[in-house]
């Protein structure tokens, strides 16, 4: 048989070139080609695989039992998770590049990727994604991770300088999303515009430290993740940057919803799949269910969000004094 054949000549081959080797590199090569050999069989599988799916396929489209029309195969795209996007801006702020190690830049870059994928597949994602303040140690491993892969990802923004920047110039708080990587000018004196003070109300920074709770999110404003992976070394860092920038802040609903058996810490990407879920099922016990690591659960229940008990502010209405960042809590750990 041909196959035969052809795998006597490739033995022969094989033991011609694996003359003169020791035992150990003659097994290396052994296996070498035993793997090619199965690779190439394999392939040969695949191949008649998809002949007769195509054959199936087009028996299907013969008797009426398939759409001509229909794709089988979902095709890579800008958005693949199919609804209708929700039309606010998500900002991860990366201004934290001095205060983390080298292995927590590696980690926090990583769970960029992971906030990009989960937006990208969300079923109504956030119409805008920016990454602000890319500069630094954080900047060059991002160019060194897949070839500075960060700058094919689709519908997104990338600006050197900081988020205050969505104010201090005429862009506006939701638009368009960008298909191209789009750096802000750099060393650009700040232009204040008369709509700035509309651009910063706007604004939601999301801290665990902030008194204020979000109950709601909603469709043209802003809301700003402090992009850090410190492991909880520093405080009030992303409530201090609100405060500065008089923006609102508010943190996350979670004692009002479930009770955690760890510390309310949790990574970019996993507060981004939460506002995703949130905005999917308008849920945030489902969310907080959802995304949160199973081990935080560990020997809880879920709390009735009528029966905690708790006291919360909710993030006041953006014309209303209340609503900026004014006060400072510690009343849960986190950046």
């Amino acid at each position: 048989m041909e196959t035969e054949s052809v795998r006597t000549e490739a033995e022969k081959e094989q033991a011609t070139s694996t003359q003169g080797l020791s035992k150990k590199a003659q097994k290396r090569a052994a296996k070498a080609a035993r793997f090619n050999e199965l690779k190439l069989e394999r392939r040969a599988r695949e191949k008649e695989a998809r002949k007769r799916k195509q054959q199936e396929r087009a028996r299907a489209i013969a008797n009426g039992e398939c759409d001509v029309n229909t794709t089988h195969k979902r095709r890579k795209t800008g958005a693949v998770g199919g609804g209708s996007p929700f039309n606010a801006r998500l900002v991860i702020d990366l201004g934290f590049d001095e205060l983390m190690t080298d292995k927590e830049i590696n980690s926090l870059t990583s769970q960029l990727a992971y906030t990009y994928s989960a937006n990208r597949r969300a079923a109504h994602a956030f119409s805008s994604l920016l990454f602000t303040s890319v500069n630094g140690r954080t900047k060059q491993r991002l160019d060194a991770m897949n070839d500075a892969g960060y700058r094919r990802w689709s519908n997104t923004e990338w600006w050197e300088d900081s988020y205050e920047h969505i104010w201090t110039r005429s862009f506006p708080p939701v638009g368009p999303p960008s298909l191209d990587l789009t750096n802000a000018p750099t060393n650009s004196t700040p232009e204040i515009t008369a709509d700035a003070d509309d651009l910063r109300r706007s604004v939601v920074y999301f801290t665990a430290d902030s008194e204020h709770e979000v109950l709601e999110l909603k469709e043209g404003e802003t809301y700003v993740i402090g992009g850090i992976c410190d492991h909880n070394r520093y405080k009030n860092l992303c409530l201090n940057k609100a405060n500065t920038s008089q923006i609102r802040h508010a943190r996350l609903p979670i004692g009002r919803y479930v009770s955690l058996a760890t510390r309310k810490v949790l990574t970019v990407n996993q507060v981004v799949e939460i506002l995703l879920k949130w905005v999917e099922t308008r849920d945030w016990e489902k969310a907080f269910w959802a995304v949160i690591p199973k081990r935080k659960f560990q020997g809880v229940e879920r709390v009735d969000p009528e029966d905690d008990g708790s006291t919360i502010n909710e993030v006041e209405n953006e014309n209303e004094p209340g609503g900026y960042a004014n006060k400072e809590s510690t009343d849960l750990e986190g950046a």
